[in-house]
C-alpha cells in the first residue's frame, strides 16, 4: 500500500514552477535573470521584425517615387519622409551637391568625392542604427548558456552539501537538487537559442538592406555626376 500511495502522489511530469520555487536562492536568481533576458529577446525579435518590414516597404516605395519625381527636394521634404533611410541618404547627397556647386569655379572631381563620401557615411550610420539593438541578441546568445551553467554548478554543489548534511547518498536526496540545477541550464539554452538564430537572421537582413541603400546611393551619385558635367 505504501508503494502504491507514493506512486499516486508522484508527479507524472516535471513542473517548471515547482522546480523554480524549490531551488536555492542563487539558482532562483539565475533562473529569473535568464527568464527576463528571454522575454527581452523575444520583444526585440518581434519589434525588430516589424521595424525591418516597415523600413523595407517604405524604402522600396520611396525609391520608386524618387526616380519618377522631377523635383527631388519636394519628395524628400514631404510629410512622413523622416523615418525613411533612403530619404535621409538622398537629402545628404543633395545637400552636399548644393554646397559643392554653390561657388565658382566648380571642382567637379572634388564634388563627386564629397558627394559619395557624404552618402556612404549616411548609409553606414543607418546600418549602425539598425544593428544597435542586435548587440543584446549576440550577448544573450553567447552568455546565457554559461549563466545557466553557473546555476547548474551551484545547484549541484548544494546537492552534495545536502548529502553531507544528511549523511546519505540516496538518489532521493540529490535528485531534486540536481533537477533544479539542470533546469537553470535549460532556461539558459531557451534564452540563447532564439537569440543566436534571430541575431544571424537579422544581421543578414541588415546587411542586405545596407547593400540596397548603397545601390540607391550609387545610382544617385551617378545622376548627380551627370548634372555636374552639364554645369
Amino acid at each position: 500500500m505504501t508503494s502504491l500511495s507514493i506512486l499516486a502522489v508522484a508527479p507524472a511530469r516535471l513542473d517548471p514552477l515547482q522546480l523554480f520555487l524549490q531551488a536555492d536562492i542563487v539558482v532562483q536568481a539565475v533562473m529569473a535573470g535568464l527568464m527576463l533576458a528571454s522575454i527581452w529577446v523575444w520583444m526585440i525579435i518581434v519589434s525588430f521584425s516589424l521595424r525591418m518590414r516597415r523600413l523595407e516597404t517604405s524604402s522600396i516605395d520611396f525609391e520608386e517615387n524618387f526616380w519618377e519625381e522631377e523635383e527631388f527636394e519636394g519628395l524628400i521634404s514631404g510629410r512622413g519622409r523622416r523615418d525613411i533611410p533612403a530619404a535621409r541618404i538622398a537629402q545628404r547627397g543633395l545637400e552636399e551637391w548644393k554646397q559643392s556647386t554653390s561657388g565658382q569655379p566648380i571642382d567637379r572631381d572634388g564634388a563627386r568625392q564629397r558627394i559619395a563620401g557624404a552618402m556612404d557615411s549616411r548609409v553606414a550610420q543607418e546600418a549602425d542604427d539598425l544593428a544597435e539593438r542586435l548587440n543584446f541578441l549576440a550577448t544573450t546568445g553567447a552568455v546565457a548558456p554559461f549563466v545557466g551553467l553557473f546555476g547548474t554548478v551551484w545547484g549541484i554543489m548544494n546537492s552534495f552539501f545536502q548529502i553531507g548534511m544528511q549523511e546519505s547518498s540516496s538518489l532521493a536526496v540529490v535528485a531534486p537538487g540536481i533537477s533544479e540545477a539542470l533546469f537553470a541550464t535549460a532556461i539558459g539554452l531557451f534564452a540563447a537559442i532564439p537569440a543566436v538564430i534571430a541575431y544571424n537572421r537579422f544581421s543578414h537582413r541588415v546587411n542586405r538592406f545596407e547593400a540596397r541603400l548603397h545601390r540607391f546611393a550609387d545610382r544617385l551619385h551617378a545622376a548627380l555626376s551627370r548634372e555636374l558635367e552639364r554645369i
